[in-house]
């Protein structure tokens, strides 16, 4: 099996997410790990250009354009 076939455990994560997933407001997403960082970007509308952004006190960044949430950033994202 190559380096890029996704393992058996990553899969059963990835059916565990699923039903969350489903849930976003949004249907198309794009997400992209900082492994240096530790952070998690998900995006709903690319380019990703907002105007306006708000931290909550879990170390979560809402991100918007106007009014409508056009991504989340999750700090640490690997001890959650």
């Amino acid at each position: 099996m190559g380096e890029t076939a996704l393992r058996k455990d990553s899969l059963q994560e990835i059916f565990k997410m699923t039903p969350y997933l489903l849930k976003l407001p949004q249907k198309k997403m794009w997400i992209d790990y900082d492994e240096e960082a530790d952070v998690l970007y998900i995006s709903f509308k690319r380019p990703q250009k907002a105007s306006d952004s708000e931290m909550s006190d879990n170390g979560v960044l809402l991100r918007y354009r106007g009014t409508e949430l056009i991504g989340i950033t999750i700090l640490e994202a690997s001890k959650r």
